[in-house]
């Protein structure tokens, strides 16, 4: 059950129509999980500042369980999502930082329950 969360100083208007739902489907892709499972949310317009600079930026955080544990996934996992936010922000990748967060089952509440029980 992927998170993916993008955080952006970019007005919502420089934000391209349906971009979320191309995110939800690149990190299924990428994450090789289903889409139904992927959880994703786009804030804009924030205050933010990447090596102390108000440039327009971008952070990707992505919390997953099983794919996100190890150096060489995350590596790779880090170019395809640098190929999608480039264009798709129309951002310099000195402008975007990746944030990886492993997650284990019983960190996950859902129905009621944590995702250990389901």
């Amino acid at each position: 059950m992927p998170f993916v969360d993008l955080e952006t100083n970019l007005p919502c208007n420089q934000i391209p129509e349906g971009f979320a739902k191309r995110l939800s489907t690149a990190a299924a892709s990428i994450l090789g999980k289903p889409e139904e499972r992927v959880n994703v949310t786009v804030k804009s317009g924030l205050t933010m500042l990447i090596g102390g600079s108000a440039e327009p930026c971008a952070q990707l955080l992505v919390s997953s369980m099983g794919v996100v544990g190890t150096a060489e996934q995350n590596k790779n996992h880090s170019a395809k999502f640098f190929e999608f936010l480039e264009p798709g922000l129309n951002l310099s990748n000195e402008r975007i930082i990746i944030r990886f967060y492993p997650l284990e089952s019983w960190q996950i509440g859902k129905k009621g329950t944590v995702a250990t029980f389901l």
